[in-house]
């Protein structure tokens, strides 16, 4: 006799025997036993929650001999039929074999004929989001408006493909996917029946990988019968899977604990020899932490079978409660910024010397050791904390004087002192200089084009109605006679009297404001780079883990 995979051996045969998706069949139950059952209905969810499972259920229900009810014997002809797959009038399509709308137009001629065997003809349509546009518009009026003695069952994996004017014509279910712990239960109910000997810490790993699906776990299941010879065991599954030791996971985690950076290093370089998906072992870490959590705020809260009671006890009194939080959200962080690391073992590595790197420090050691003996409590408000003072509030002051000089540097400063155009600048024949005239600039309140125009010129002199200017070339494309005539005009305003802008065209230019400008924001870049690598956060950053501070990172203000 061949073999029949779990799958198909262990598939619901009535409503009671499903496993989760309790809001669907009570409302499928209800419309069974009050005789409200829709002419059309659509089951949604992904792969292997049920939506096959439950539409044979329902065709079950509407066919069974003893008559319409949401308990179908089982045992009758049409029952057993459709439990075989040889119910005459349940007709079964594959959505995405039979896509063109010749087959749906073919499928449809036949719909206007009774059942020839039960007392429904049921038209169960799969991957339905598969069908073409014209297939659609061919299904439409008969799904509206079906004759009496049919029923159409769709199930589809992506409802959002279906053209709203068939949503608006059935009865939308969604099948949720099921959590490991209902897989892991039914799991366990089925080796127990089959009388297969089991491991119960290798039923939570079968059911986390088969992320929501029943009928996923099921075929790991059946893979790892065949893999370890027909018996299920922790080390086989986590083999067969590629998942790694849990034990690696506590001593790591111990070593954490202790502070013990090279242990940590050296329990990781045994763990790379087996080839692990990182991101698979910070999966790992996080779900021990959280366990620790759970056992620090109510001993015995959420006990299983996965992690040994006796490594979470001993665990849970060498991590404080505050430590157990860090490192839970750093390992989340980490699962992050894996895929950015340079190298998975890399930036596993980091992860952990972060957690190192950024626990509190203990004020003492004594506090500590005695919450091994006795129940957590908050910890001390005087506790300190292993981390140096901002940045900001370590660097000096800025002043950046009229000359261009700077002083010192400040990341925190905005903008130069205002400062005051001496009076014998007005006057004609006045000695001049260029920090005059980017002062003066300033007073004239030029805005655009006008005051890059005025910015990358130099002052020459001034008569008694002419300003005399040398432009740089590199800036030759903005005189023109509007912008200089603009220009002329806020000269004419600030001296009272009708002034002209005369523009002598000269080559590169060192002295002009906008030169003077990007010699002091180079200036002050250059010094606050100096400070920063000086600064304590970046030295340590540097010194534990290779740090490099990124030039462009540095924005002074």
């Amino acid at each position: 006799m061949s073999y029949l995979v779990l799958a198909r051996k262990w598939r619901p045969k009535n409503f009671g025997e499903m496993v989760g998706q309790e809001h669907v069949l009570r409302a499928l139950m209800h419309a069974l036993d009050h005789n409200r059952v829709h002419h059309a209905f659509l089951f949604t969810g992904t792969r292997g929650v049920g939506k096959t499972t439950v539409s044979r259920i329902l065709a079950k229900s509407l066919n069974c001999d003893l008559g319409v009810s949401s308990k179908p014997c089982g045992e009758c002809s049409a029952c057993r039929e459709i439990d075989e797959g040889r119910f005459v009038d349940l007709i079964e399509v594959d959505a995405a074999s039979r896509t063109k709308v010749e087959d749906t137009r073919e499928l449809l001629e036949n719909v206007q004929y009774a059942p020839t065997r039960g007392r429904y003809k049921v038209y169960l349509i799969d991957e339905v989001h598969m069908l073409s546009a014209h297939s659609f518009n061919a299904l439409l009026k008969t799904l509206e408006e079906p004759p009496p003695h049919v029923k159409f069952l769709l199930a589809t994996t992506d409802p959002q493909k279906l053209p709203v004017t068939v949503l608006s014509r059935v009865l939308q279910f969604h099948l949720k996917r099921l959590s490991a712990a209902l897989i892991g239960e039914r799991m366990r109910h089925i080796l127990t029946a089959e009388g297969v000997e089991f491991e119960p810490a290798a039923l939570p790993l079968l059911a986390r990988a088969a992320d929501g699906s029943m009928r996923d776990g099921l075929s790991l299941l059946d893979q790892v019968l065949v893999f370890g010879g027909g018996r299920v065991s922790e080390p086989d599954v986590r083999g067969m899977l590629g998942t790694i030791d849990r034990g690696h996971v506590a001593r790591i985690l111990g070593l954490l604990a202790a502070g013990d950076a090279p242990g940590v290093l050296e329990q990781v370089a045994a763990l790379d020899e087996q080839a692990p998906d990182y991101d698979d072992v910070l999966v790992e870490l996080s779900a021990l932490l959280q366990r620790l959590a759970l056992q620090q705020a109510v001993p015995g809260a959420g006990a299983d079978d996965v992690w040994d009671e006796g490594t979470v006890a001993e665990l849970a009194t060498q991590l404080h409660p505050e430590d157990v939080q860090l490192f839970y959200q750093m390992a989340l962080n980490g699962r992050r910024d894996l895929p950015m690391a340079p190298d998975p073992r890399l930036g596993f590595e980091m992860t952990l010397l972060r957690m190192l790197a950024f626990r509190p420090a203990e004020a003492d050691a004594a506090p500590r050791a005695a919450t091994r003996s006795a129940p957590l409590r908050p910890r001390p408000a005087q506790r300190s904390v292993a981390a140096p003072l901002p940045l900001r509030a370590a660097l000096p002051p800025v002043v950046v004087t009229p000359s261009g000089a700077a002083a010192n540097v400040n990341i925190a400063a905005t903008k130069a002192p205002v400062a005051v155009i001496p009076a014998a600048t007005t006057k004609a024949g006045t000695a001049f200089t260029s920090s005059d005239w980017r002062l003066l600039i300033e007073r004239l309140n030029l805005s655009g084009a006008v005051k890059q125009l005025a910015t990358n010129c130099e002052w020459v002199e001034r008569t008694a109605t002419v300003v005399k200017l040398r432009l740089d070339a590199r800036s030759a494309a903005l005189q023109t006679g509007g912008i200089v005539d603009k220009l002329g005009a806020a000269l004419t305003e600030f001296y009272g009297q009708p002034m002209r802008v005369d523009l002598e065209l000269v080559g590169e230019l060192d002295d002009s404001p906008a030169r003077m400008a990007e010699r002091e924001a180079a200036e002050l870049l250059a010094r606050t780079q100096a400070l920063l690598e000086q600064e304590p956060v970046v030295r340590l950053l540097r010194e534990r883990f290779g740090g490099v501070l990124d030039p462009a990172s540095v924005k002074p203000r």
